[in-house]
């Protein structure tokens, strides 16, 4: 299997339903729960591209650049964007989706830093 094509396979969606337990005194998603989320969905990414034991070791520049209402759904796209000897870069977008119309535009975009590990802890190549 290529690069490509391994990076391509590797790239994770997933849809979640914004309740009101989710919100904040705006009625829209928290930041922490977004970021949560977030790291969740880059965390999944970068294990099912590596195959390895793999660590968040930052997140770069996150930004919010629509609210996420109650009562929408939102779609959370993973992409591995870069990668290293030992680390990769996982891209994630928030898409934030009407439940009852065809509205759909991205929201929240940000990049998350993973680290492979091996079973003492120590930082190991990627598998590419």
């Amino acid at each position: 299997m290529t690069l490509e094509e391994k990076i391509k396979q590797s790239e994770t969606h997933i849809f979640k339903a914004i309740f009101p337990n989710t919100t904040n005194h705006y009625d829209t998603l928290f930041g922490g729960t977004a970021m949560q989320l977030m790291d969740e969905v880059a965390f999944i990414t970068a294990t099912r591209f590596s195959r390895q034991r793999v660590v968040t070791v930052s997140s770069d520049r996150i930004d919010f650049k629509q609210p996420i209402p109650a009562g929408t759904f939102a779609e959370f796209i993973g992409k591995v964007v870069k990668i290293g000897n030992t680390s990769l870069q996982v891209h994630v977008e928030i898409y934030v989706e009407d439940m009852y119309s065809e509205s759909r535009e991205k929201a929240i975009s940000g990049n998350f830093t993973f680290v492979a590990l091996n079973e003492n802890k120590e930082p190991v190549p990627i598998n590419k």
